[in-house]
């Protein structure tokens, strides 16, 4: 697992919660148990420093590390999908966003491209993407981000035919690639979550081995961020297969989450002076759903 992706991971499942600033020693301590080592995490936090994610402050001899505004939105957007159950109800309407952006400008295009599919858009034909979702915020923050007001037009409208909206969909997504993920994913975690909540009520899972079983859980699980657009119910198959690995996702993490936030708080705490007199209680936490 990339050291980077785990870093992320580890923010917005953990870390955020806590203030969203943390000791390197407590990062390196954390990151120690999926097998990445000191250097490594140096390195990928001092990556995500210069790329604008996290900022850095020295207190004492110490060296911590807080998300950015930039940084703290990605997380904020990130967790409302991961852990939202259902699709939204659809207002019927399709966000058109089309572009022609110049070749001397290209990384920035490349840019747009990377951050459209993160949040969900998909391409029905070359340099016009659409969403059925509203991201009409998103959107106008991305123009104004890469200040590329001359060169985008965007759209709110209807499909009037001559097919039916799931034409948009077969032609912008590939629902049936993405159904065999989920697929795939239910087939390994639910099997897990079978045998991890055996051990946890028999007492014979440490709060450690949790927190790794639940990170994991997270990590694999918000790989669907980049390709799951999080379609309304109504553009859906028959048989899709990401509400069901929603509910599986949500009862594993359950299952783990108190233990896991345990050692967590252990590591967090006995490295991070600014928070000794604090009181965090895990059972508060914002992701352990109802």
């Amino acid at each position: 697992m990339n050291t980077r992706s785990m870093i992320f991971t580890l923010y917005g499942d953990y870390i955020s919660h806590y203030g969203s600033k943390i000791w390197i020693g407590s990062l390196i301590r954390l990151l120690n148990e999926f097998g990445h080592n000191d250097q490594s995490v140096r390195a990928a936090i001092s990556r995500m420093n210069k790329q604008g994610w996290v900022q850095s402050e020295k207190i004492g001899n110490k060296s911590y590390y807080s998300l950015t505004e930039r940084g703290q939105k990605r997380i904020d957007e990130a967790a409302k999908r991961i852990f939202k159950l259902k699709p939204e109800e659809w207002d019927g309407k399709w966000r058109i966003l089309m572009y022609t952006i110049p070749e001397e400008i290209r990384t920035v295009r490349d840019e747009l491209r990377k951050e459209l599919v993160w949040s969900g858009f998909g391409t029905m034909s070359n340099s016009c993407w659409v969403s059925a979702n509203n991201l009409d915020k998103q959107v106008y923050d991305l123009i104004e981000k890469y200040e590329i007001q001359d060169y985008v037009d965007f759209f709110i409208a209807t499909y009037d035919g001559p097919h039916k909206n799931t034409r948009i969909v077969e032609k912008s997504w590939d629902l049936q690639e993405i159904n065999e993920k989920y697929q795939e994913f239910i087939g390994e975690y639910s099997q897990k979550y079978i045998i991890d909540k055996n051990k946890i009520q028999k007492g014979q899972m440490t709060p450690a081995e949790c927190f790794v079983e639940r990170t994991k859980l997270v990590h694999e699980y918000r790989k669907f961020l980049f390709v799951d657009p999080g379609l309304p119910e109504e553009l859906l198959p028959e048989k899709w297969l990401g509400g069901h690995a929603a509910s599986l996702f949500s009862e594993y993490y359950k299952e783990l989450a108190e233990p896991a936030s345990q050692f967590f708080e252990s590591v967090f705490q006995e490295g991070n002076e600014l928070i000794k007199d604090k009181d965090y209680d895990v059972l508060d936490h914002p992701y352990i759903l109802e």
